[in-house]
């Protein structure tokens, strides 16, 4: 199929860039088929479309570098555990009982309410089986995703539909891998995503790092989410968790850890040494009861670290901007009012993210030349008014209901807050259907 060459004007609006220099400002934004050719400067070009953005924020898609999918029919059906318990109890019986349907629903209704509060890219680790149903629902979307086979091959509680041996885990990942890397145009790339140390054999995790490597992909894992958990893995390993994670060559540039809320000074050195990125997750380490990470510090010490909500049954929404304003506000007590200016959350929720899914020079910021992944925020709602200053108010004040419009490579794939060619009753009415058949089949 050709690439539409459309060319698109946004006037009226204020840009915020998140280029080198923090551009903030009123300005024109062009862009032609899938990429950005203009920014700020009033463009006299003949274009096929004027899009008027008075009142509203013009931005980079919001990236988000650590979600579950597979997970959002299972909303509301977690609460009040900790991380162990949470997942023994709840979320690995209900994720053993997903087939193929109820997978692709679930991925459908997590995407779609990604897109249309503003996400445009994400890391996602899938459960163990059908993963090619996430990869289809992301490709129905739109969505610019790396998605991963979750991996497991160990682990006490671990359900046996859930559990592979290493052989069978890295040959179905490779597999999927050759089926969906650079799929979609390019949105689409796989990623190798063995769950946690506590669930994964030390050859498993050996492997998993060669074969990625060997074929420039991605790594993405949890770590350091909770002490119960840092305490199992010291015991197998006789190591902390980020200290067993470098020993078995998973941390670099191309590692994503998400969480990494119980660190010691020597792993956060180790994180930045590596150029290791971390996914924080504030919303999920609050409602599991986890912790706080010291973003600021691991800021301070140049890791890259972005922002997510997880999956949908530990936070229980996946609005980026509900992740954002938390990020903005935990860490003051400890580390002081000013630790984290709005400005700095809005970089880790948009090129932050963009660097640690690889993809830095392509999203992430509205500069000429990268991929044209756009949205438009309304800021003219009275909860935001007046608007002072937008990086405050993309923070502190504004909601995914303010978003208007989403373009992920040029397309529209939110039109006036609506998800283009998603019929939201009918999928409100197969996420409930589904998600009831999950719940009968996990403990009947």
């Amino acid at each position: 199929m050709a690439m539409d060459t459309s060319r698109v004007r946004f006037v009226g609006g204020t840009l915020v860039t998140m280029d080198p220099a923090a551009t903030a400002g009123p300005g024109t934004l062009v862009i032609e088929g899938d990429r950005i050719v203009a920014v700020g400067e009033t463009d006299c070009a003949t274009v096929d479309e004027t899009i008027d953005c008075t009142g509203c924020i013009v931005m980079p898609g919001l990236v988000m570098p650590h979600t579950h999918l597979c997970q959002t029919l299972f909303r509301g059906l977690a609460d009040g555990r900790a991380l162990l318990a949470w997942l023994q109890d709840r979320i690995w019986p209900l994720e053993a009982a997903l087939d193929p349907e109820s997978l692709r629903v679930s991925a459908l209704l997590g995407g779609a309410e990604l897109l249309r509060s503003g996400t445009t890219a994400i890391l996602d680790m899938g459960t163990v089986r059908h993963t090619d149903a996430i990869f289809e629902a992301c490709r129905q979307l739109g969505l610019r995703a790396t998605i991963g086979k979750a991996m497991m091959d160990t682990g006490a509680e671990v359900p046996p539909a859930l559990r592979d041996t290493a052989d069978v885990a890295l040959d179905e990942s490779l597999a999927l891998a050759d089926r969906w890397h650079g799929q979609a145009e390019g949105r689409l790339r796989y990623a190798m995503a063995p769950r946690f140390v506590l669930s994964c054999s030390e050859p498993l995790l050996k492997d998993t790092v060669a074969a990625a490597r060997a074929r420039g992909l991605r790594l993405h894992t949890h770590a350091s989410e909770n002490p119960d958990e840092l305490a199992a893995v010291k015991a197998i390993t006789g190591r902390s968790n980020v200290a067993y994670l470098d020993h078995v060559g998973m941390t670099g540039p191309d590692v994503v850890l998400a969480h990494c809320i119980w660190l010691g000074d020597e792993e956060e050195a180790l994180l930045a040494e590596t150029g290791t990125s971390v996914a924080h997750c504030p919303s999920s380490n609050l409602k599991l009861a986890s912790g706080f990470a010291r973003v600021p510090a691991l800021l301070e010490r140049g890791i890259n670290v972005g922002l997510a909500a997880d999956g949908a049954p530990c936070n229980n929404n996946l609005d980026p901007f509900v992740e954002m304003r938390l990020a903005a506000l935990i860490h003051l007590p400890r580390f002081g009012p000013a630790a984290l200016p709005p400005a700095t959350v809005v970089r880790m929720a948009t090129i932050g993210g963009a660097q640690a899914l690889g993809l830095a020079d392509e999203i992430g910021s509205l500069e000429r030349g990268k991929k044209a992944d756009v949205i438009v925020v309304r800021a003219d709602g009275l909860h935001v008014s007046p608007v002072q200053d937008p990086y405050s108010a993309l923070v502190y004040a504004l909601h995914g209901s303010d978003v208007r419009d989403v373009f992920i490579d040029g397309i529209r794939r939110v039109a006036d807050g609506r998800v283009v060619d998603v019929e939201t009753d009918d999928l409100r009415a197969a996420a409930h259907r589904e998600a009831q058949r999950c719940v009968e089949r996990a403990w009947r």
